[in-house]
């Protein structure tokens, strides 16, 4: 038996803008993943509207900075069809860096074929600066 939904498309818009998180839906085109979604969490994380960045492939966020080793997990998920989760440095809109927790969960159709990407973007640039602050210190005093 169907349910009929208890939220509004409304109020889950609504629900979905309040997240802090950026959240994205791309669809899956050959190669890319064109962005047919973002949430307000998304535009307040990267400094780019919705309108500047619809219908776009998700990579314009690494610029030039496409040498990453999370990077070749997240396509080899999406190869497969998979969720996965790894940090990506990214690049706002003013150029400055952040680094980014992306959970990628992939949607199937009926027919069990992969239509869609649902990315959950954090920004865990303060985590990680902490962390590469420590292993400096630790290397400047000689400590494994």
């Amino acid at each position: 038996m169907k349910r009929s939904p208890l939220i509004s498309p409304d109020l889950l818009e609504r629900i979905v803008d309040a997240s802090e998180d950026g959240i994205v839906v791309a669809e899956q085109e050959g190669d890319e993943n064109i962005l047919i979604y973002v949430n307000q969490g998304f535009e307040r994380l990267t400094g780019y509207s919705a309108d500047e960045i619809l219908y776009q492939d998700c990579r314009f966020l690494q610029n030039d900075d496409r040498d990453q080793p999370g990077l070749a997990v997240i396509r080899k998920a999406l190869a497969e069809g998979r969720p996965c989760r790894e940090v990506l440095r990214n690049y706002r809109k003013d150029g400055t860096l952040f680094y980014n927790e992306l959970s990628i969960t992939p949607v199937f159709d009926e027919q069990d074929h992969l239509t869609y990407f649902i990315g959950v973007q954090k920004d865990v640039t303060e985590r990680v600066e902490a962390q590469q602050e420590l292993e400096r210190l630790k290397a400047q005093h000689g400590l494994a």
